[in-house]
């Protein structure tokens, strides 16, 4: 329960009035609408352990959809709280379903629109603070006395409705995404089979699969001038300094620093005396998991951490920015998956990647291959950029309109001006 909350469900008959706001329990809210605890909309049920025969209805746990089983505990729509593992995640389920022995269920008793509940539940979590330094689970009462701001019914519709259609156009924006990753996939394919030109090229067999015919083939060792695997000292890390990259910083032809690691200068020094790391170097993952591989970007200083190798290409033979797409190819990937070892995370060995075969198109044809799928790459990070912008709008929409600093009134012209 959030800690602001009362822990009675009597809502205070004194309130301070201002700007058409009044103080309650829970916060500022507009004047007209009330503070209501949860029992009174709804009677609080615990789930059942779910059938054992499989069938269309979703079984939901306190994490969310995990079976389907033959029949539904539940007909009408309900929002389903988790009261163990995920305790107070709400899940809203308007369809027949079967709610979980982990988790509780609303049967209402009020007219409310369950859509408006679950959204000040996915604002507010009941869980908060206090479940999880007090509670391993939540209980009923807990439940039953969490305090909803409510509106009238006809503004909690409305309220519902916008963010309703903000959600909808999020899931939009998934398809889009999900189709421009397919046409890059559908692109890679008949680029690394018949090439770039208008025609298809003729193909041939090789060790590595169907490639045109006017391809070549070559070994990573003989192509790059230097590859470099990682120290293999786990580095001092601190929370600022120089740049180490591990494995999981290398993800779908990117650098991803959202997890960031650094050292210090003098340690820097120590792991980069092979070979101090380059714009336009290739970083190569060898584990955790296999053949992930991005560029390291202009003005980038860094130095590797685990289960990571360099590699710096001959640009007469090979171009970096081809290589990287290469290690996405299905052949190759397909290689690189047979050639690992490991039971528990496949790894490369160091000569497994000196060894591997790669395909070797005329240098000019590398540079449009990898033209074409850059270009691809901005689609879909124009997608990706949309749907980050359009869950940052939903984000603030839902705190303004659950708190009325928005009234359905004004969200209209909010949402029709908005730029995502």
């Amino acid at each position: 329960m959030r800690g602001d909350q009362a822990q009675t469900s009597e809502v205070s008959q004194t309130s301070e009035v201002y700007n058409g706001f009044k103080e309650t329990e829970i916060g500022p809210i507009p004047v007209d609408w009330d503070v209501i605890p949860l029992g009174k909309l709804a009677r609080v049920k615990y789930g059942k352990a779910r059938p054992k025969q499989e069938g269309a209805i979703p079984a939901v746990g306190s994490g969310g959809i995990y079976a389907w089983v033959n029949e539904a505990l539940v007909d009408y729509p309900t929002l389903i709280i988790g009261r163990k593992g995920t305790a107070g995640r709400a899940w809203l389920m308007e369809e027949p379903c079967w709610p979980s022995d982990t988790t509780f269920y609303l049967e209402w008793t009020k007219d409310v629109d369950i859509r408006f509940v679950f959204g000040y539940l996915t604002l507010s979590p009941l869980s908060g603070e206090h479940a999880k330094t007090t509670l391993p689970s939540l209980s009923r009462p807990d439940l039953e006395n969490y305090l909803i701001p409510l509106p009238s019914l006809p503004e909690q519709r409305r309220i519902a409705h916008v963010l309703g259609t903000i959600q909808r156009t999020v899931a939009a924006q998934d398809g889009l995404i999900t189709a421009a990753r397919e046409v890059k996939c559908s692109l890679m394919q008949r680029l690394f089979t018949y090439g770039p030109g208008l025609e298809p090229a003729p193909t041939k067999e090789t060790e590595i699969g169907e490639v045109p015919e006017h391809w070549g083939i070559g070994i990573l060792n003989e192509l790059c001038e230097k590859i470099v695997d990682c120290p293999h000292t786990t580095p001092k890390y601190r929370p600022s300094g120089v740049l180490v990259v591990r494995n999981f910083n290398i993800r779908d032809g990117h650098l991803r620093l959202d997890r960031a690691f650094f050292t210090s200068e003098e340690e820097y020094r120590e792991r980069v005396a092979r070979a101090v790391p380059q714009a336009g170097d290739v970083l190569f993952s060898r584990e955790a998991p296999i053949g992930e591989a991005c560029l390291i970007p202009a003005k980038t200083r860094l130095s590797l951490g685990q289960r990571t190798m360099l590699l710096r290409v001959d640009s007469a033979k090979l171009s970096n920015a081809f290589l990287v797409y290469t290690f996405y190819s299905e052949n190759i990937r397909r290689i690189m998956m047979s050639m690992g070892t490991g039971v528990t995370a496949k790894h490369l060995n160091v000569g497994d990647v000196r060894r591997l075969m790669v395909p070797l198109p005329p240098v000019e044809e590398q540079d449009e291959i990898a033209h074409c799928l850059a270009t691809a790459d901005r689609k879909i990070a124009v997608e990706q950029d949309r749907k980050a912008a359009l869950q940052a709008l939903f984000k603030s929409m839902l705190h303004q309109l659950m708190t009325g600093q928005l009234r359905p009134a004004e969200t209209s012209e909010v949402w029709k001006t908005s730029e995502v």
